[in-house]
Order: structure tokens, then C-alpha cells, then sequence
């Protein structure tokens, strides 16, 4: 891959570039945000490697011109500012995986790697259709023959994670781990209640259900069969 490191830290650009190109990577090196952008704006990188903090332009601002430019290339943040506020600032500007120096070399080649497996964003699939029922992830919005739906973000997060998998038998713990980031079993009806919830705003207003319950597995979110 071609990888651009924009790092004010020559010790530590040195660092990520020489063990980069070990694995075989192209490496291009900016040491401001200025230089960063400018490159990153103009060359075709597979992937950025962005400090927060940099002199004339700092990384948050870095990312969030290029997104708004609809540059989609992925994007790690390799900083010192590991607070959580710091962590969500940096991906809600646009990031794709957030690493908190120091760092082992080993893992951030790993992040590297995992970003470069990921499909590029033209590719990744923007609205959900399962029947009648269509939910946009980037609007923000669910409709079903035509009408809208308000569902809460929690609401949103499960039908989301039903349409996925539609046709699949969803369990318990798969909607506890994925859609509440739950590795663990609270011991309360937080799965069921919600599912009712959502039932009553997707479902109950419509002539066919789609959101079924499988007795003893979990639910599955299906298509209407045919009669026939």
C-alpha cells in the first residue's frame, strides 16, 4: 500500500515509516498539517496515518477537510491524546481507527492491515431493503411503503442489525453483544422490550410482520412468503 504518516515527531515518523516499508509498504512522510493535506489531497494514498497535534494545521482539521472534499480514503489517528472525548472527537471527524501512543509496532501494523481488508467506501452498501421496508444509514431515516418511521437510535441500532441479517436467525446474545455492547448478560428484558418497541412502529401498523419471533432462538427479520 501507499501510506502517507503526517507526524511532527521525527523520532517517531522515522519509526512508523522504516518498520512500514519492512512490510512492504510505499511510505511518504509530512511533518505539518499544511504539508499533509496538501499531499493527501493530491497524491493517491490507500491510507493516512495522522498525529492529532501538528504545527500550522492539526489532524482533526486535516480529516475533516478531506471528508468534506469526499476524499474517502481511511484513516488512522496516531496520537498522545487518548481520552475518551479525544478518542470520539477524532472519529467523529471522520476517522476510521483511533491508536494512543505509545504504541506497539505490532499492533498498529495490525490496525493497518484490518483497515486495507475493509471494502472501499464507494462499495459499502448505504440503504438497507428488506421487503417494503427500507432504512438509509447515511440519512439517518426508515421508511416503510413510503411512510416514515421515527425510531430512537437504540431502535434504529437493532432494526439496523435485523436487516443485516435478514433471513438469519438473530440471537439474544448476538443483538445483547452487537447492538448494546453487552459481552455479558445483564439478566433484564432490555432485548425483548425494545423489540416490542420496534414491532409496534414497524409492524403493527402494516398488514404483513416482519420482524418474527423463533421460539427458543432469538428473532429473524423476513420477507413475506407467498401464499402460493
Amino acid at each position: 500500500m501507499k501510506i502517507l504518516v503526517i507526524e511532527d515527531d521525527a523520532e517517531t515518523a522515522a519509526y512508523v515509516a522504516n518498520g512500514l516499508k519492512e512490510h512492504g509498504h510505499t511510505v511518504d512522510l509530512a511533518a505539518t498539517g499544511r504539508d499533509g493535506l496538501f499531499l493527501a489531497a493530491g497524491e493517491p494514498y490507500d491510507l493516512l496515518i495522522v498525529d492529532r497535534m501538528l504545527p500550522e494545521l492539526d489532524g482533526v482539521s486535516i480529516v475533516k477537510t478531506l471528508r468534506g472534499g469526499e476524499v474517502s480514503i481511511p484513516i488512522l489517528f496516531l496520537t498522545a491524546l487518548g481520552g475518551v472525548d479525544d478518542r470520539v472527537t477524532g472519529l467523529n471527524a471522520g476517522g476510521d481507527d483511533y491508536l494512543v501512543k505509545p504504541f506497539a509496532f505490532s499492533e498498529l501494523l495490525a490496525r493497518v492491515n484490518a483497515l486495507a481488508r475493509r471494502p472501499p467506501m464507494g462499495n459499502v452498501e448505504t440503504v438497507l431493503h428488506v421487503a417494503d421496508l427500507e432504512l438509509d444509514l447515511i440519512k439517518r431515516t426508515v421508511t416503510r411503503s413510503g411512510q416514515t418511521i421515527d425510531l430512537q437510535p437504540r431502535e434504529f441500532r437493532l432494526l439496523e442489525y435485523l436487516m443485516r441479517h435478514a433471513g438469519e436467525v438473530v440471537t439474544r446474545t448476538m443483538l445483547l453483544e452487537h447492538v448494546w455492547d453487552f459481552h455479558f448478560d445483564p439478566h433484564t428484558n432490555v432485548v425483548e422490550t425494545h423489540v416490542s418497541r420496534l414491532r409496534a412502529k414497524v409492524d403493527k401498523p402494516f398488514e404483513v410482520p416482519l420482524i418474527q419471533t423463533v421460539r427458543g432462538a432469538g428473532y429473524s427479520l423476513q420477507e413475506p412468503r407467498d401464499p402460493r
